[in-house]
Order: C-alpha cells, then structure tokens, then sequence
C-alpha cells in the first residue's frame, strides 16, 4: 500500500494539510507567489507530488488555504494596534497595511489574485470583509464631517492604500518620485479623506 492510499487517521490527515499550508507559507515568504507549484509544495512538506490531492482537490484550493494564512496574520497585526482617537488609529492600520505589503511581498500579491478572489475559495466573509468593516466604523469616527457612506468612504481608502503598496512593489513610486519613502503619500491619502490634521496630528 502507498503512501497516496493508505488510510489516515482523522490527525493524520489534519497534520498533513496543516504541513502543506505551512510548506506553502514558507515557500510563497522565500520564492514569491509564481514558486507555488503542488508539486514544490508537496516536496517541501516532506510528501509525494500526489498527497496534496487527497486534501485539496484542486490547486486553488490549496493556494486560497495559503493565503487565508495571509489573512489571519494581517488580522492579527490589526488587532495588535493600540486603541486611540479614530485619525491616529485609522493611520497605524494604514502602515500596518502597508508594512505587511512591504515585508509580506509574496503572501500579499498571492492574497489577492484575482483567480483566487473569484473563485470563491477564500472566504472573503470571514477573512477580508471583517478587517474592511473595521476600517469602514473608524473612518465614520475620524471623519469630522462624518460619511453618509462608510463602506464607499473605505474602499476609496482601501483602493489608495492598495495603489500604493503595489505600485512600491513594482518600483513605480521610486520612479516617479525618486524615493521609496510612502510617508507623504500616505499623509496625502489621508488628509483627501480625513481633512487635514489638527491639533499636530
């Protein structure tokens, strides 16, 4: 009996997916997004190029459980910011996200291909749509006028924030700009929504 169809226990197989998905996390960090073959993956998890099949029907399945990985850490890191008045919080999420794009290069571009997004395999609800709406409640408070449309306010947000950690990754901001400093960008970005600073902030 082979490896490929000998019976596993219920841990058995919830160790092999787990060392899968981590395989896939450390493979995306080192080698990018383009390095997640099954059969790499597969080869890094110590299994033959046909075990990932018996866990994750299809590739994509396999690369939206990577990425979900992608997600909860960017979670994390959200939830790890201090609580403070909305402006100052509603800009440490913004360098949060902007770090992680930065520091997280891999991860991020594969979290958000839009093969994966459209498939429906990320789970969307319970990963991204939570942090937006976190955005989407701070953003009415740091308003000093308010929204009347808080998810529109935060994709416009969102759509700058993404803006700029792509176009830094592809060198473009460098380009134009003759640095890789995101600082006033990002301060731009927010005073075209949030109005400009007072009080020193």
């Amino acid at each position: 009996m082979t490896e490929d169809t000998a019976p596993e226990t219920e841990g058995e197989a919830a160790g092999l997916r787990d060392r899968l998905v981590r395989a896939g996390v450390e493979l995306v960090d080192t080698e990018g997004a383009q390095a997640l073959s099954l059969r790499e993956i597969a080869r890094r998890a110590g299994v033959s190029h046909g075990a990932p099949r018996r866990h994750f029907p299809t590739h994509l399945d396999l690369l939206s459980a990577i990425a979900r990985e992608g997600f909860r850490e960017l979670g994390a890191r959200v939830a790890g910011v201090p609580e403070t008045e909305p402006r100052a919080r509603v800009e440490a999420l913004a360098r949060v996200y902007l770090d992680f794009a930065a520091t997280r290069g891999g991860m991020y571009e594969l979290m958000f291909r839009h093969d994966l997004l459209e498939s429906g395999r990320l789970g969307l609800r319970d990963t991204s749509l939570p942090l937006f709406a976190h955005f989407a409640e701070l953003l009415v408070r740091a308003r000093p006028d308010g929204t009347a449309d808080p998810a529109t306010a935060a994709g416009a947000l969102w759509a700058n924030l993404h803006g700029i950690a792509q176009l830094s990754r592809w060198g473009s901001l460098r380009l134009a700009t003759g640095t890789d400093d995101v600082a006033p960008l990002l301060a731009a970005v927010l005073d075209a929504h949030l109005g400009p600073a007072r009080d020193g902030r």
